[in-house]
């Protein structure tokens, strides 16, 4: 089974379009999409696109949708105050029935593949989709919150860069970002087969920047100029995260 995961994708439909071409051409059985499909410039667009697809695609949910969902459900969405305007902003993009359908998106999603073994899918850890680590992060600081696993693997996401290391003898793998990485310009994701591949899509930024500007959504110079043309260096990202 070939099994592709796609992480923090953020409405960033450009980024999502080029990566789904590669993973027709890659031959994937399965897709997980492993939280924060939104907030980002094109919401409602991003997760049509992916309901669309013509691959399986099973969904976890990210701290992105629950922001979203407080917010049309009318409640604090819990963010700072520099992203709520975004965040209410996506809230009145999405369909009372797109909201049902996020709510139904499991925190966690287990299965087994060939070569890998036992493979938890989760957006930050499995016991929260808020918690931020790192590759730098002790693991003496970061062993409760995997707690006792009966897994081989996890895939998580979240803090949009890509690594691969061991946290309580469990192997633990970051997909990165397709729409929002923290790293040289380009769509983050894996490829699962009888190893783990970490792969990077290239796509037209320029154009994809020209698309986000052309919406309504209050970031949109910031998102094309910043996490489309420019993102921010993993080194820079590194230095706030640890300071969290």
């Amino acid at each position: 089974m070939r099994v592709a995961a796609l992480y923090d994708i953020h409405g960033n439909l450009p980024a999502l379009e080029a990566v789904l071409e590669d993973i027709t051409r890659a031959g994937v059985d399965r897709v997980v999409v492993g939280g924060d499909v939104v907030p980002g410039p094109m919401p409602r667009e991003t997760l049509v696109r992916l309901l669309a697809f013509d691959v399986a695609i099973e969904f976890i949910v990210g701290n992105g949708e629950v922001a979203v969902l407080a917010e049309m459900n009318g409640q604090d969405s819990g963010v700072p105050a520099r992203y709520r305007d975004g965040i209410r902003w996506n809230a009145a993009q999405l369909h009372p029935c797109d909201g049902e359908l996020l709510m139904a998106w499991p925190t966690t999603l287990r299965m087994n593949i060939s070569g890998i073994g036992k493979v938890l899918f989760c957006h930050a850890t499995p016991q929260n989709p808020n918690d931020v680590f790192t590759r730098l992060t002790p693991d003496d600081r970061i062993a409760s919150l995997f707690g006792t696993l009966d897994v081989d693997v996890v895939v998580c996401g979240h803090t949009h860069m890509q690594f691969d290391r061991t946290i309580n003898s469990v192997r633990v793998v970051n997909a990165g970002s397709v729409g929002m990485p923290f790293s040289e310009p380009g769509a983050y994701w894996l490829l699962l087969t009888s190893q783990i591949d970490f792969r990077r899509t290239e796509y037209d930024f320029a154009k994809a920047a020209a698309r986000i500007r052309s919406t309504q959504y209050p970031g949109a110079e910031e998102f094309a100029a910043h996490n489309v043309l420019r993102p921010p260096s993993e080194e820079k990202m590194l230095r706030a995260f640890e300071k969290t």
